[in-house]
């Protein structure tokens, strides 16, 4: 079974990087840590937590998304609806709002899930943000709960893996033969 660790990063676009760090670094107070690019695009990352980060690429051409709202159902493809950025308590989520507030940046009220107390905000890229709150005693993850009156067919499972639905793989590569190839991201570990 694999490890993870978290969300290393998501990769997210920006047509602005200026207004993007200050947003990110200096509102939020996420470090800027490594910063890619040369003259079609730039590749920033903000350090989120210890095991997590949020990049963005600036492309010279690209256009803010359309505004849209968390959660509310869209029509044709679609990928994407919100990041949901973990705090420790609500107290992080009442400085958050008041920051908020401070530079006149549009936030909604404290609002509770049952499992976890959220705001909701944009970025400057019309990225849609929820920033959320552990409520005390309540623990999805320790504890998962399926509260879908019609809920899909392979959800009925139950929330373990199903291991058996997939091929396990014949053969294992080598340690000798594993290769790994050079990234852009190299110049961040030469001297």
């Amino acid at each position: 079974m694999v490890t993870y660790t978290g969300i290393n990063h998501l990769a997210m676009v920006t047509g602005n990087m200026d207004e993007t760090i200050r947003f990110w670094r200096d509102l939020l107070g996420m470090r800027l840590v490594a910063g890619l690019g040369d003259s079609k695009y730039r590749h920033y990352f903000f350090e989120i937590s210890e095991y997590d980060m949020i990049a963005f690429f600036e492309w010279q051409d690209v256009e803010k998304i359309p505004e849209k709202d968390h959660g509310v159902p869209v029509k044709g493809p679609f990928a994407f609806d919100h990041i949901s950025l973990g705090v420790e308590s609500d107290d992080d989520l009442w400085k958050l709002k008041e920051k908020f507030e401070a530079a006149d940046i549009w936030v909604s009220e404290v609002i509770n899930h049952g499992f976890i107390h959220s705001i909701y905000t944009f970025d400057p890229n019309n990225i849609p943000i929820e920033f959320s709150a552990p409520v005390p005693g309540v623990d999805i993850r320790k504890h998962p709960k399926m509260k879908d009156r019609n809920p899909c067919i392979t959800a009925k499972e139950g929330p373990e893996p199903q291991g058996a639905q997939w091929p396990e793989p014949q053969q294992l590569t080598p340690k000798e033969d594993r290769m790994v190839y050079p990234g852009e991201g190299m110049v961040l570990v030469q001297e």
